[in-house]
């Protein structure tokens, strides 16, 4: 049977100066798996607004049309405002309440998590209890592989609800700073807070990106860097995401974990360089990753 992958959480509309594009980790996430020609089902809620149908108009676009996106009648679709620094690194204001924060358990999701080869979830629409509840029910149901996205936008977590998440996780991604501020002892070198990590939650994989400087990997007992693909940044938005959803068809393909992290950081550098969350990647980068 076709493998096919889960993602479960936001979507919205990021804000930059200049316009808007749609957005949210496990979208970006999607998307990415579409471009990679994995099978992927994602899960959210929209608004009953202009902004949520011009949503869904996108999404049906991108192939991500499903009964697994809601419709609420009470809680607008997210917009997010996007500021980037001077080295442009993202940060975010994001409103609250909306209508990812209401993600409804039904009976089309639980099949499809029981169905599903990988569900993929993070962080920011546990902030609430309603979509935290579907989430954990949904990974108690089904047999999936886990993949925890930390991807920690302060204020919108608590660490008890981190700590709940990264215990239910087969596979953990983090970015450095989350490592460190999740595990603590920064004058720990980065192989020794994986190692605490792994020791406290007991996840098979643990991946920690490092930006420019690529990536590490914890699994199956071993340690798997990358140096990572020097790039000129346009903006940071979706590097990560497009870096998990690489990872994940890497992992459900069966592929030497070295082969994996290598492509991830390519393709998540390539995305760097592009402006946006999910540009459409060029033939030669496609068959790069031929091998999925």
């Amino acid at each position: 049977m076709k493998n096919q992958v889960l993602s479960f959480g936001e979507v919205l509309w990021d804000a930059f100066g200049d316009g808007k594009k749609a957005g949210g980790a496990p979208m970006n996430v999607a998307r990415h798996l579409v471009q990679q020609g994995v099978n992927v089902a994602f899960a959210s809620s929209i608004g009953m607004d202009n902004s949520g149908d011009a949503l869904i108009n996108f999404l049906q676009k991108s192939g991500l049309n499903s009964p697994l996106i809601q419709r609420d009648d009470d809680l607008p679709t997210c917009e997010v405002t996007v500021q980037l620094d001077e080295n442009n690194q993202a940060t975010y204001i994001i409103p609250k309440p909306v209508s990812w924060d209401n993600i409804q358990t039904t009976d089309e999701l639980t099949e499809a998590g029981k169905k599903a080869s990988a569900i993929v979830y993070g962080s920011l629409a546990c902030r609430d209890t309603t979509t935290r509840e579907t989430l954990l029910n949904l990974l108690d149901e089904t047999p999936a592989l886990k993949i925890f996205d930390v991807n920690l936008r302060p204020p919108h977590y608590t660490l008890s609800t981190i700590e709940t998440l990264a215990a239910r996780a087969h596979v953990v991604k983090m970015n450095e700073e989350e490592a460190t501020l999740l595990i603590g002892g920064s004058s720990d070198s980065l192989r020794d807070q994986i190692t605490e990590f792994r020791s406290k939650y007991h996840n098979q994989t643990i991946c920690v990106t490092r930006g420019e400087n690529g990536a590490i990997v914890w699994h199956d007992h071993e340690f798997y860097e990358s140096p990572g693909c020097p790039v000129k940044v346009s903006d940071s938005v979706g590097a990560g995401d497009a870096f998990l959803a690489t990872f994940v068809a890497g992992i459900l393909a069966k592929h030497p974990m070295q082969t994996i992290v290598d492509k991830a950081c390519s393709v998540g550098a390539f995305v760097a360089s592009q402006r946006g969350a999910n540009p459409v990647y060029p033939a030669e980068l496609l068959n790069s990753l031929a091998y999925l």
